[in-house]
């Protein structure tokens, strides 16, 4: 409730301020929930000028009512969908990250997390021409690998160094320093998109979310927990006000106790309802082939497809593809000459 007070809105000023609380009209709600007619004769004042300053009261200050069609219309104007330039995790995602949404990767040790958040990093920032702030909490990240993935995208090096620049990498170590940057986030993305370089922030990826938060989490304290909801609560808002899509990594556990039980995404029942949707990456059984860098991706969660659709993918995708092609129309063009 909103105490009235001198200057306010035009026409309330220190002395109707003083007359209305004498006729016991101390908040915006008393004087918009009362006869102004009766008011205006207590306090001695003009009754245009009451109805005025009650008008404009509560258009500042009332939450007016909004359909859901109109909801619905906000909701698809403001939604972009990016790829992740691999067809196989696009499919499971349906087309790919959404805006305004928190998606997971969870998998064990060697799984493809990172290697799958730099190839989509790259995408956005060369492909999409877009900005990603990339959080590494685990020192995971190098340049040198962004640098090779973005030489099989393009053999121009004025694009490969503008598509790094579009990258903006954080490394964090600890759950405070995380919380300190994400809170920060807001006002740089602001300033980001006033900045030369042209592309806006479209994508946040936290690498690994889990590495910074299980290690805070048990004991008899809760505030493990409280910092965990800190986190989930600041990067479901920067994904909402600032339509950015989030990306983030988790470590799996195996149920049922004894270790033999079902591969489950870390952080607990807390944190499962954060992520909009999960995605399970697993090395295949077809290691023995030779195709060591295959890895298949099951959908866990998501509201849009049905869950437990698997695809296979191979993690160079992002790093020979464009290469691979390359080469093959040089190939193709000194074999037409």
């Amino acid at each position: 409730t909103m105490i009235l007070r001198d200057g306010m809105c035009p026409g309330l000023d220190e002395e109707l301020v003083r007359e209305l609380r004498a006729a016991d009209i101390k908040t915006v709600e008393d004087l918009v929930s009362s006869d102004v007619e009766e008011v205006a004769q207590k306090c001695s004042v003009s009754y245009k000028a009451l109805l005025a300053v009650r008008r404009v009261l509560l258009a500042q200050h009332t939450a007016f009512p909004v359909s859901g069609a109109d909801l619905y219309e906000e909701l698809l104007s403001s939604t972009a969908i990016l790829s992740t330039g691999n067809p196989s995790l696009d499919k499971l995602l349906d087309s790919g990250v959404y805006t305004g949404e928190i998606t997971e990767l969870s998998g064990g040790p060697g799984s493809g997390k990172s290697q799958v958040c730099f190839g989509v990093a790259v995408h956005i920032s060369h492909h999409l021409k877009q900005r990603v702030m990339y959080v590494d909490t685990t020192g995971g990240l190098s340049a040198s690998r962004l640098l090779q993935m973005l030489q099989a995208e393009s053999s121009n090096v004025e694009e490969q160094m503008e598509a790094l620049q579009r990258i903006h990498i954080f490394h964090a170590f600890d759950i405070f320093s995380l919380l300190s940057y994400l809170y920060s986030l807001p006002a740089t993305i602001q300033q980001v998109c006033v900045s030369v370089g042209g592309g806006s922030v479209k994508a946040v990826i936290v690498d690994s979310v889990s590495a910074i938060i299980s290690p805070i989490l048990g004991g008899k304290q809760n505030e493990g927990m409280s910092l965990m909801i800190q986190v989930a609560g600041v990067l479901r808002r920067i994904a909402k006000d600032f339509n950015v899509a989030a990306l983030v990594t988790n470590h799996v556990t195996r149920g049922g106790g004894g270790g033999g039980g079902e591969v489950q995404a870390g952080l607990g029942l807390s944190w499962s309802h954060v992520p909009r949707t999960r995605i399970l990456l697993e090395r295949t059984e077809s290691a023995g082939t030779g195709h060591c860098s295959v890895r298949s991706a099951t959908l866990i969660k998501s509201s849009r497809q049905p869950c437990h659709i698997k695809e296979q993918f191979d993690l160079q995708w992002w790093s020979t593809s464009k290469e691979g092609s390359a080469a093959k129309r040089k190939l193709d063009d000194s074999d037409s000459r």
